[in-house]
């Protein structure tokens, strides 16, 4: 069970240590970055509270490795790309904090269902849109953060037992996957 803690607890701060906001005072006009900011960090405590709640020491491997690859992946671009923040800020590209939510979101949707999803969903999409109306990101910035967060989760995320359903669409059409595991 310590393992497990602690396999969380690192997946928790490797998610937290890529977030930074603007430093000062805050102000009721911050309200919204505010508000966005404190859900990029509850959002992968909340995913490594699920793995603790479900003694899931597989699922807190597979946050950890999701988490580095998201922070990996965001940070090596940020510094390839350095695009200039709407506020004149640097390293605009793409947006850690959505990246980091994302992440998280797709990591509960894989492993524990669209029950924890859903929500965990709603509230990155929250996260994204307080980077674009505190000035911090662009839209794409955002777009991006989402993908690299979902995709790394996609990566080393899969279903902890039960029905699985994913939908996929194509060229040549649609496709409905069932996935039950035990």
């Amino acid at each position: 069970m310590k393992k497990i803690h602690f396999r969380c607890l690192a997946a928790m701060w490797l998610l937290l240590a890529g977030l930074s906001g603007r430093s000062g005072p805050a102000y009721a006009a911050d309200g919204i970055e505010t508000a966005g900011t404190a859900l990029a960090a509850a959002l992968p405590a909340a995913a490594g509270g699920l793995c603790l709640l479900h003694e899931d020491r597989e699922g807190a491997v597979q946050l950890l490795e999701s988490a580095a690859l998201t922070l990996g992946v965001t940070y090596a671009m940020k510094y390839a790309i350095d695009e200039d923040r709407p506020d004149g800020g640097k390293r605009s590209f793409p947006s850690g904090h959505t990246s980091v939510s994302f992440s998280a979101a797709e990591f509960m949707r894989s492993r524990y269902g669209w029950n924890y999803a859903l929500p965990a969903y709603a509230l990155a999409g929250f996260v994204g849109y307080s980077r674009i109306e505190a000035d911090r990101h662009h839209m794409h910035d955002v777009l991006a953060g989402a993908a690299v967060g979902v995709f790394s989760s996609m990566l080393f995320t899969t279903p902890r037992n039960g029905l699985l359903v994913s939908a996929t669409a194509g060229d040549g059409g649609y496709a409905l996957h069932l996935t039950l595991t035990l």
